[in-house]
């Protein structure tokens, strides 16, 4: 699953200054605060409170101001000093309603803002809980990472926040590599060297660290002659944004490189010119985005005060790249109610007997749960996928005789990905009617 939800380069059609907003403090007299976050389809979900109710958040460096869009399971929420505002984002060719409210307490443990800034999104598309598989209802972005030191350790799934850093940067500087940050916009960008092939040259890239993209590598070809399509790549399926599905290429570059950490074989997507126009236009030099994929590979230190990223190797930093081979993309859609039968009283099922002395086995209850429903939303062209009949908008009954709701998405999206040479049968429901597909997953890139 690639995710970037093409809102978080949104801009507002109205200016907006904030005068009193101090940020987050520490609530407590503690030297650090730890958060612990799930870590899905190399996206952060962290949990907070916003104005005495708990929801999920992704944390996203690739974001100024902290957006809400998704509260249809939550309690109601109070928000003051609301102003309706216009709002025009990628993709999306007209500007539609929202509204930013102030004075909003925001908290994550310890971690408190009072006065904290919100962009209230009411149009339906901007949702991506179905694309993460949980429930998101909102964005973080540069308010949390801007007044503290921030260590981001993907290894123990713990984000750590230091009321003084000063001591815990000595310690940095002498383990850790150094790289400069370069904040715009409430944005942190970088500078590695890529290399697109063998016989190419290394070449600087400016990149947005964007932890709000899944992806390892976006690079964008309108804004480079540097930037080529690698030799081994795919025509594929790299996200969706407001106007709809973004399509690229999708392929392998000899090499990644920030400061003295070296990555191989690493896995770019170079979107179409088309929909990448919009992008940062203010950042005239900006060149693609860091995701994920690539920032799981390190433990990260953000400090923003200091223009500074600190990066050491993390346990998966030599993991290989890999790579979606089945052809197909599934999308969580809503849930279902699911009758599921379990033992009443499992230790009294194996002392029943009926009037012939016969034991009795059938102690089983029943109970009806809520599932999620999975469906198929892209199948790639000239895949295994397309090739053995399976469709977009199929919805996935069974995967390997088992039953898809028992899966999550991440579940899923690691099965698409597990081995070369691996068959998956699926059973997918197709307007009423079942079908059952055997997918060989195959290695293009």
């Amino acid at each position: 699953m690639k995710l970037k939800l093409f809102l978080l380069t949104c801009f507002l059609s109205i200016p907006f200054f904030v005068f009193s907003q101090d940020g987050f403090q520490f609530e407590n007299n503690k030297k650090k605060i730890v958060i612990p976050f799930k870590l899905v389809n190399n996206l952060i979900i962290i949990s907070a409170n916003v104005n005495d109710v708990p929801l999920n958040f992704l944390l996203d460096t690739g974001v100024e101001e902290s957006i809400l869009f998704s509260l249809e399971e939550t309690e109601q929420i109070v928000f003051s000093d609301l102003q309706k505002i216009k709002i025009k984002g990628f993709g999306k060719k007209e500007a539609f309603d929202g509204y930013k409210s102030i004075n909003n307490r925001f908290k994550i443990k310890d971690f408190v803002d009072k006065n904290h800034v919100i962009y209230l999104i009411l149009d339906q598309d901007v949702n991506i809980s179905s694309k993460v598989g949980v429930p998101v209802n909102g964005i973080l972005g540069y308010h949390f990472f801007k007044n503290h030191l921030v260590k981001i350790d993907y290894d123990t799934k713990k984000i750590t926040l230091y009321k003084n850093k000063e001591k815990q940067i000595v310690k940095l500087e002498k383990s850790f590599s150094k790289s400069i940050l370069t904040l715009q916009d409430g944005k942190p960008y970088i500078n590695p060297m890529v290399k697109i092939s063998e016989s190419d040259s290394l070449f600087e890239a400016n990149l947005l660290i964007d932890t709000g993209n899944s992806d390892a590598v976006w690079l964008f070809k309108n804004k480079s002659d540097k930037v080529t399509i690698p030799k081994n790549s795919i025509r594929d399926y790299l996200g969706r944004g407001f106007n709809g599905d973004v399509y690229g290429y999708r392929g392998r570059i000899n090499s990644f490189q920030i400061e003295n950490l070296l990555l191989k074989e690493t896995i770019i997507a170079i979107p179409d010119s088309t929909d990448t126009k919009d992008i940062d236009e203010s950042t005239l030099n900006r060149l693609g985005s860091i995701g994920g994929e690539i920032m799981k590979r390190f433990q990260v230190y953000f400090d923003y005060a200091t223009n500074a990223l600190y990066l050491k190797k993390s346990n998966s930093f030599d993991e290989p790249f890999n790579f979606n081979m089945s052809g197909i993309e599934v999308q969580h859609q809503g849930l279902q109610w699911v009758q599921e039968s379990f033992e009443n009283n499992p230790a009294m099922s194996n002392n029943l007997f009926d009037g012939n002395g016969n034991k009795v086995s059938n102690n089983l209850r029943y109970k009806f749960e809520l599932k999620p429903v999975y469906i198929i939303t892209s199948v790639r062209e000239n895949s295994n996928a397309e090739e053995v009949g399976v469709k977009k908008d199929d919805i996935i009954v069974k995967i390997n005789k088992n039953e898809a709701y028992n899966y999550s998405l991440q579940d899923i999206n690691e099965l698409l990905m597990s081995e070369e040479g691996k068959s998956l049968e699926i059973v997918v429901d197709r307007k009423g009617r079942f079908y059952t597909f055997k997918i060989k997953l195959k290695r293009i890139i």
